[in-house]
Formats: C-alpha cells, structure tokens, sequence
C-alpha cells in the first residue's frame, strides 16, 4: 500500500507540480491521501493525451467511474493511484458524488466541441478545480470548505484555461466560451488558424475579470476556513499574479509565471493565509 502512495507522491511531483509543492505544507500523515487524490485528478486530466481519440478516452473514464463505484477491484489492485484513491476514499470519506462529477465533467475534454457559455464554463470548473480543492480540504481538515472552494477554484481553473489557450487551440478544443466570442465578433475559425484581434483580446480581458469576481466572492470565505485546511487551499495563491501577468500578455501568447515564483507564491500564502486570495 506505501508503494501505491510512493507512486502518486512521484506523480503529482512531475504533473502537478503546484499541488505538490501546497502538499508539502500539509501534515505528513495526509500527504499520500492528498497524492492519492491529485494523482487521481492528473490521470484524468491527461486521458485525452493519452488515449488521443474519444472512444479510448470514455472507455478510460469509464474504468475510472467503476473503480469509484467499488467495481473492477481485481483490475483496481494493479493500479496504484486507484488503490491509493480506494483507500482515501474509505479512510477520508470522500464523496462518491464529487468523484463521479468530476469524471464526468472530463468527458467534455475528449470532444471537439466548443464550451457554449460562461455559465458552461463556470459549471466544468466547479466539479473539476473547485471540486478538488474541496476534497482535499476533506482530506487535511475533516471537512469540505466549498464556501471558499466553489469560487476559489473556479477562478483557479479559468486562469489555467487561459494559459493553456494556444495548447487547446492546437488540438482543437476551444475553452473560450462561444457566447463570449461572439460578443467580441471573434470567429472561431480566426483562432484555430492562429489570428488573434482586437476582439479576442477584449474577450480574454472579460474572462480575466471574470475570473477576478470569483477569487475576490472566495476572499471572505478563505479567511473564515479552517487553519488545517489551507495546505489544500494553497494553490489559489498564484491566481491573483498569474492574472496580472496575464494582462500583460497577448491572448495567443500567455505569459505564465516562472516555476521558483510560483514556489515562492505557495511558500508566503502557507506562512500567511491572507496572501492566498491576493
């Protein structure tokens, strides 16, 4: 079972980089229930690189939702992240519900189809970012901080939606909301082919804003949140600067920040709370 957790500790250390760094700052008998979930969360994330076509990707997901619903557990064994997770759940008493949503919610990734409106947008954010950072303030504190979670982790998600704009764009998903294009008059045809305007950067900007609202609705519910929780709430510290970094950038150019000020970002929020809505 230790070799299961080792495992989703090297996971998340190579493919979440940031919820690694925040993991460190929680006790260390949570630490691998923390690993167990972010491992878990990353193997979803990458289902649609790993499996490149959608019928690979749902029957991936698919797997996934059997193991949560406590079948599959002969094939469940040999995974170490699912037994980790199988373990975290009993011992934390995740929500099967939470679990199950986000799975679903990572069906959208597999398609080609754009996100229609920002109320879509805000929805797929909730059961996957904001989902997990409620799980795993479950996980480190024995309850689920979702006042603060919902919005922090929408917020969350958006900038990295915008970040990894380009990336999407290449393999043609569209994150950028239709209604919000077409309020700006942006053709989505432009950005596939790597156009950016005047228009796009006026939706981007209105997406950063956006974004802004849900950090600044989490900000009070963030200093009322339990102090064991925080280590799962450290991550929604690099919001606030990758936005204003975002300002400064063209849409199809996102400028992310460097991997030391991210640690650093993650090491003031964990010695000061306040720091984590900005």
């Amino acid at each position: 079972m230790q070799d299961a957790f080792a495992y989703c500790g090297e996971l998340v250390r190579t493919a979440d980089r940031d919820r690694y760094i925040a993991s460190l700052f929680a006790p260390v008998e949570v630490r691998g229930a923390l690993h167990a979930l972010y491992a878990f969360n990353a193997e979803l994330a990458r289902v649609r690189d790993v499996a490149r076509e959608a019928l690979p990707g749902e029957i991936r997901l698919q797997w996934w939702a059997d193991v949560i619903d406590g079948e599959r557990r002969d094939e469940a064994k040999a995974s170490p992240v699912a037994t980790a997770l199988l373990a975290t759940i009993e011992r934390h008493g995740l929500s099967i519900v939470a679990l199950r949503d986000l799975i679903e919610a990572r069906r959208f990734d597999l398609y080609q189809e754009p996100v229609a409106s920002i109320a879509d947008l805000e929805s797929y954010a909730r059961k996957t970012s904001s989902a997990i950072l409620s799980l795993g303030s479950r996980i480190v504190a024995a309850t689920e901080a979702t006042d603060a979670a919902e919005p922090a982790g929408v917020a969350y998600a958006m900038v990295g939606l915008l970040s990894a704009l380009p990336t999407h764009l290449a393999r043609g998903q569209l994150y950028l909301p239709v209604e919000l294009l077409e309020r700006h008059l942006v053709q989505p045809h432009d950005l596939f082919a790597g156009r950016s305007s005047a228009g796009l950067e006026g939706a981007v900007a209105e997406l950063r804003a956006n974004a802004r609202l849900h950090l600044a609705a989490a900000s009070p519910h963030l200093s009322g949140v339990l102090q064991a929780a925080i280590p799962a709430l450290l991550p929604v510290a690099l919001v606030r600067p990758a936005l204003d970094r975002l300002d400064r950038s063209g849409a199809l150019t996102p400028a992310g920040l460097p991997s030391w000020r991210r640690q650093l970002l993650i090491w003031r929020a964990a010695r000061n709370p306040t720091r984590i809505a900005g």
